[in-house]
């Protein structure tokens, strides 16, 4: 019986956050599934986050108000309840466990996993220039590499980050390549962040797809546009974060990449918020086993002196931001 024999229902629901780049994702998502599905329906409802609801309080803060993630609980809570059927998510946003009932489809392919300085480059930002990040990983990595610079913690969406460089006084901000991409901005990078010295977050530049674990004729729909091999590359990331027991606001980068013979090279960097210390490492394992990868990567870091770092940040204000 094929997919479309299957379908029962003429609508399903997919939520998101409110941002345009949560619009835009959306869309870019839709398109696939209405180009394999055109007699299914799909109507978009917006979903306002902790997150968005208080744009200056730190990150911990917020989730403390609102209860778990400040990006992604009011969704899920959503997809639980029956509100919404399918929830379209940052990857990168999302807690390393699923809440009961809940799981992740593959990724629909992805965009590039790079951070890009907008505004100027490295070499070219005069010494102590003001840089906006609001996230302790970039405030690392960018620490590492030029220690002169004055990190300035922004919150908000991709726009008015970019209006910033002019109207907050900033040189210059940190912003993942693959936002500025989905909403047309290319021309605002600056330079695209070398991978070996910026790591990303894991699971950057990919969509979470999140569906309830009993809806297994939507899981049949979206599972045709899924991408097995980007799927066991942000499996290795994320299982590589959860056994470093860290999240969104814990500096870790790291990314995998898919080589021939079903091979997976998985890349991991902890760095101290100041920038003083880096600990890195690289692993190969199989497509197959991209968990078991992640976690061994894991257990290697820590052998190198990663939980001392991170036991170093998790009591530091900053890392809260």
């Amino acid at each position: 019986m094929s997919v479309q024999e299957l379908i029962s229902v003429s609508a399903y629901v997919v939520g998101s956050r409110a941002s345009n780049l949560a619009k835009a994702q959306v869309r870019e998502y839709l398109a696939l599934l209405l180009d394999g599905f055109p007699e299914v329906e799909f109507k978009h409802r917006v979903i306002l986050e902790g997150g968005d609801r208080d744009r200056k309080s730190r990150i911990s803060e917020v989730s403390a108000v609102y209860g778990g993630s400040a990006f992604s609980s009011a969704q899920e809570a959503a997809l639980s309840s029956g509100d919404v059927d399918v929830v379209v998510h940052s990857l990168k946003d999302l807690p390393t466990v699923n809440p009961p009932g809940l799981i992740l489809l593959s990724p629909p392919g992805r965009e590039d996993v790079r951070d890009a300085l907008c505004g100027a480059t490295l070499s070219g930002l005069r010494k102590g220039a003001r840089v906006g990040t609001g996230s302790p990983r970039r405030i690392a990595q960018l620490l590492a590499v030029r220690p002169d610079l004055e990190v300035v913690p922004i919150r908000g969406n991709v726009p008015p980050r970019l209006k910033k460089i002019e109207a907050g006084g900033l040189d210059a901000v940190v912003l993942a390549v693959a936002g500025l991409r989905r909403l047309g901005l290319d021309d605002a990078i600056g330079e695209l962040l070398p991978l070996d010295l910026f790591p990303p977050s894991p699971g950057q530049g990919a969509l979470g797809i999140q569906v309830r674990d009993g809806s297994a004729e939507l899981k049949e729909i979206l599972s045709a546009v899924g991408d097995v091999t980007v799927d066991g590359q942000v499996r290795a990331e994320r299982a590589l974060l959860a056994e470093l027991h860290g999240g969104c606001s814990v500096p870790v980068g790291a990314y995998a990449q898919t080589g021939p013979d079903d091979s997976l090279t998985l890349f991991a960097q902890v760095t101290s918020l100041d920038g003083t210390r880096r600990v890195t490492g690289s692993l190969v394992g199989t497509v197959g086993e991209p968990e078991k990868l992640g976690a061994a990567l894991a257990e290697e870091l820590i052998d190198r002196g990663a939980r001392s770092v991170l036991d170093g940040i998790r009591g530091d204000p900053v890392a809260g931001r």
